[in-house]
């Protein structure tokens, strides 16, 4: 017997530059990432579709609040996801608590209006990037924080932490730290599937096996990675300085999605 999986008319993202889309390219000009894709897959049950993405790289938890869950709470939709507090424990210092206390304050917001809530457990950093080892108790205690905020809200928790196919470099940008085409594909999957809708595909599964490169070749890539975006991003923070500043959302209101 074949079960209905759920639909939605309205879809509204919330967040930072992973619910943004960097760094998938949409090939009309900027970026496209999980969310727009997720947006193609329930506009097939939903030709009317309107989807608003308030999401802008770089924000803080805090940030999110402020500036975009009275927007987006506004706008009433169906679905809504929220995603963010990443980039607040991979600074230097960090209030923990603060965290998760803003970040339940804007789920519970975001509930209020009656639309079905989707929170992310984010993928695990320390598997990829052995300098943000030191940052796992921090990591460990959001994850865990976004699970008891969910089962409060009685929202979706899609589980990004677990999966090791996100150890790949390939899931990633050559900035290591935003999802790579690939790696945006497999969260709207992983999405999607946690929503109800049908699998089309299995988005756990490791990337075929690449070939090693060559030591020289690893040091030149880092070599490169730092110069270009590592060191631009610590003048960023020193100063205090994102790269979201004075940056609009790509979709700040609710429209037909194409």
């Amino acid at each position: 017997m074949h079960t209905p999986h759920p639909t939605f008319a309205t879809f509204v993202a919330v967040g930072d530059s992973f619910t943004e889309g960097m760094s998938d390219p949409d090939p009309a000009g900027g970026y496209r990432g999980w969310a727009d894709l997720l947006a193609d897959r329930l506009a097939v049950d939903t030709p009317t579709l309107r989807y608003a993405n308030l999401a802008v790289r770089g924000k803080l938890i805090r940030q999110i609040a402020d500036e975009q869950v009275d927007a987006a709470a506004a706008l009433g939709g169906e679905l809504i996801t929220l995603a963010g507090g990443l980039n607040d424990v991979l600074r230097p210092r960090c209030d923990v608590d603060a965290v998760c206390t803003v970040f339940e304050q804007a789920a519970g917001k975001l509930a209020a209006g009656g639309g079905h809530l989707v929170l992310f457990r984010s993928t695990d950093p320390t598997r990829r990037l052995r300098s943000s080892a030191r940052l796992m108790p921090r990591i460990e205690r959001l994850v865990a924080f976004v699970d008891a905020v969910g089962a409060r809200y009685d929202a979706t928790v899609v589980d990004l932490f677990t999966a090791r196919a996100f150890d790949d470099p390939r899931m990633w940008a050559d900035d290591r730290l935003h999802l790579s085409t690939e790696g945006h594909r497999r969260v709207a999957e992983a999405t999607a599937q946690a929503l109800g809708l049908p699998a089309e595909f299995d988005w756990r599964a490791l990337l075929p096996p690449a070939p090693a490169p060559r030591w020289a070749d690893r040091r030149r890539a880092d070599a490169r990675w730092a110069r270009t975006h590592l060191g631009p991003w610590l003048a960023r923070r020193a100063t205090g300085r994102s790269s979201g500043d004075g940056r609009a959302p790509k979709r700040a209101e609710l429209t037909r999605w194409h």
